[in-house]
This record gives structure tokens, C-alpha cells and sequence, in this order.
């Protein structure tokens, strides 16, 4: 079976990696980026690469309609554009581009070309919406949803604490995005960045967390009169990036300076970029916590995942490739053995819906040292919506 891997990032290169460690598929890795493509077949594992633009349309059909599953894994400015060309080609897609466009609106069209399209297949989106769809499912009434994530450096360095674990021009889009959630039962949309909160994580301590808009489709698909999604850093990094976008160093209208017009956007991120590159052998390390609580037989309980990643020296990939790209590795085995088949748009939650999706994904990202704790709690015999 050939898999197809759209990119060769920060990601894009250890899941082509995964897939081709683990046997079993045809790799082809296509990108522009011919260093990253280098890097790849400096391993000696059976991959063929391409140097390609993933940007132009035809390309992209072309290398979907060659192989049996794809891997989209572009950023995520190009990610809806890419995903439409892989749905036109016929082909079943795992995706990780988490663009800003709602996904459904491809939903006829891989109806129409009996596509299974899994979308937002990462660790947040990704693993936390398919553990919210699976406790959703044992739920007689879902109360409650918040979700807590963040990738991080395992050591803090002056003057940001940060590094860019996947695309640096998607990391500023989380700052600008509006973020929405649910509250009593409406969808509310408020700045990135806002509602802060200081809160404790076993073995990493105190982060702060903030709104960002990563609830995506879980608005649309559960219902719960409260979620909430936010993004965690450590104490300080929601004042610094506040004052960038307050200055106007994210905007994306042009101004002129010395005759020539740019992007404040683009400027600030030709100057954070290389600031905020991971080091050889940096480590990393990715934090989430899923809380989901609603009525069961009559009961208020409380279900609670918690993940705590770090990078991995041996193998020399960090943390966030690890939870974001083995999710979508073993999601693409999930559909090579025929364990998922539902034709059209599918986020996370909808595989969280078949226990055997959910027992297939969590027992394949623990063989790959990626485990996920889980706790119940009875809260009340009360009604906990009342």
C-alpha cells in the first residue's frame, strides 16, 4: 500500500519516519524544502522524496491519485486548498494541516468520491477531540468539556520561554485567530489570548493558559452547554505576545517602509523564526489535560485524560512530532486495516465514537511511548446540570 506524506517538517518528516519504520507501505515524501527531504533519506529507510510545490493544485492531485492513502500535512494556509485536491483525486486523506476554513464544507464532495477524510488528526485538535466524542458516547447528557494543551521547551530561556514545535506562521495564528467556545449553551467568541488562568501540572508545574481557538468542530458536534479550549505557556508569555499584537507586528495589511511594502506579519516572523527554532537535541515536552463531565445513570461524574510528552533523545524527535504526527500515523494504519470506512468529513470525535477506533489508537500511540492516563470521579448523585 503507498502512503503519500504532504510535507516534510517538523512533522511531516517523523511521521514519514514512523510509517516507514513500521513496514507495510509504500512511502513517497514530497515538499519544496529540499534539506528537509535530505535529512530523510540521510536514515537509510526505504522513502522516496520529491521536490515539489505543494502549492500548485495540479501537483498535489497528482501525487494523491499515485497513491492508496495521503498524509496532508502542509501548513495550514495552504491545508483547505490541499485537502479539496486529495478529495477530488478520490483518495483517502489523514489530515494535520489544522487550517482556519470549516472542514465540512468538503463534506459533499468526499461524499460524492466515497472519500474517508479524517481531518484535525493531531494531539489538540486530534486526540483530545476523539477522547471528548468517546466520553461523550458513554455519557447519558455531556455537561462540561475543557481542554488544556501546550507544547513547550523543557528549558526556559529568556526572553520568550518558547520554541515553535510546529509551524512558527500557525503558532502566531493561534495569537490572532478568535477563539470560540460554548457558554450556557451559545457559542461565544472572544480575543485570542484573553480569560488567563494559572494552573498545576504534575512533573511540569505552573503554566498559564489562555483562549485560543481550538474547540473547532467540537462546537458544532457536541452537545454541551459548556466547552472551552485553551492553550497553556509558561507565566508571562500571554503579556509579551499581547504587546506584538497590540504594536501591530502580527497584522497582515501591508505598509510601506523606505518605498517597500511588507507585512508586519511577515516581518515579525522573519525576526521570531530563527529565535524560536528548536536546537539540536533541545528538548521539548507536550502537556494536555481533557476533562469531560455530565450524567451517567443518574450520577454527576468527571472523566479526565492527562498526557505528559517529552522528547525523545534515543530517536532524536521531539514531543510535539511525537503526539501530533504518530496520532496521524496510526490513524492512516486505523484505515489501511479497514477499522474506519465512514465516507465524507470526519473530525476526531467521530472516530471517537467506535470503542475499537479508540482502543486502536490509544494502545498504537502507547507502543510508541506516547501514553494517556485515565481517571473517572463520582462528583454527586445530583443532577449536575442543575
Amino acid at each position: 500500500m503507498r502512503v503519500t506524506v504532504l510535507g516534510a517538517g517538523l512533522v511531516g518528516g517523523p511521521m514519514a519516519i514512523d510509517l516507514a519504520s513500521g513496514g507495510g507501505f509504500e512511502i513517497l515524501v514530497a515538499d519544496i524544502d529540499e534539506a528537509a527531504l535530505r535529512r530523510l533519506t540521510d536514515t537509510g529507510l526505504p522513502l522516496d522524496v520529491r521536490v515539489v510545490d505543494l502549492s500548485d493544485p495540479g501537483v498535489v492531485r497528482s501525487l494523491a491519485e499515485q497513491s492508496d492513502l495521503v498524509l496532508n500535512a502542509v501548513p495550514g494556509f495552504m491545508g483547505f486548498a490541499t485537502l479539496k485536491q486529495i478529495l477530488e483525486a478520490g483518495r483517502d486523506v489523514v489530515d494535520i494541516a489544522f487550517f482556519p476554513e470549516d472542514p465540512f464544507e468538503l463534506d459533499a464532495l468526499a461524499r460524492e468520491n466515497e472519500v474517508t477524510a479524517i481531518v484535525d488528526c493531531g494531539v489538540a485538535p486530534g486526540m483530545s477531540n476523539l477522547l471528548v466524542g468517546h466520553l461523550d458516547a458513554q455519557l447519558d447528557r455531556t455537561e462540561r468539556v475543557l481542554i488544556y494543551v501546550g507544547g513547550l521547551p523543557q528549558v526556559r530561556e529568556w526572553p520568550f520561554e518558547y520554541r515553535a514545535v510546529f509551524s512558527p506562521i500557525d503558532v502566531i495564528e493561534e495569537y490572532t485567530r478568535p477563539a470560540r467556545y460554548v457558554e450556557n449553551g451559545r457559542l461565544v467568541v472572544r480575543e485570542a489570548l484573553s480569560d488567563p488562568e494559572l494552573l498545576d501540572f504534575e512533573g511540569v508545574g505552573t503554566l498559564e493558559a489562555f483562549n485560543t481557538d481550538g474547540l473547532r468542530t467540537l462546537a458544532a458536534t457536541i452537545d454541551a452547554p459548556d466547552m472551552k479550549e485553551k492553550t497553556l505557556r509558561y507565566p508571562g508569555h500571554i503579556e509579551k505576545m499581547a504587546v506584538f499584537k497590540a504594536t501591530g507586528l502580527f497584522d497582515t495589511n501591508e505598509i510601506e517602509i523606505g518605498g517597500v511594502r511588507i507585512r508586519p506579519l511577515d516581518f515579525t516572523a522573519r525576526l521570531l523564526f530563527p529565535r524560536w527554532k528548536l536546537k539540536p537535541g533541545e528538548g521539548d515536552l507536550t502537556v494536555m489535560q481533557v476533562v469531560v463531565e455530565g450524567e451517567k445513570e443518574g450520577h454527576a461524574v468527571r472523566h479526565q485524560y492527562d498526557l505528559l510528552d517529552r522528547y525523545d533523545r534515543t530517536t532524536d524527535t521531539h514531543s510535539m512530532a511525537r503526539t501530533t504526527g504518530y496520532t496521524a500515523t496510526v490513524a492512516i494504519r486505523m484505515l489501511a486495516e479497514g477499522l474506519y470506512d465512514r465516507k465524507g468529513i470526519s473530525p476526531p470525535e467521530f472516530v471517537g465514537r467506535n470503542p475499537v477506533c479508540v482502543d486502536f489508537m490509544l494502545a498504537g500511540l502507547a507502543e510508541r511511548g506516547v501514553v494517556y492516563q485515565s481517571g473517572t470521579e463520582l462528583i454527586s448523585d445530583r443532577d449536575p446540570g442543575r
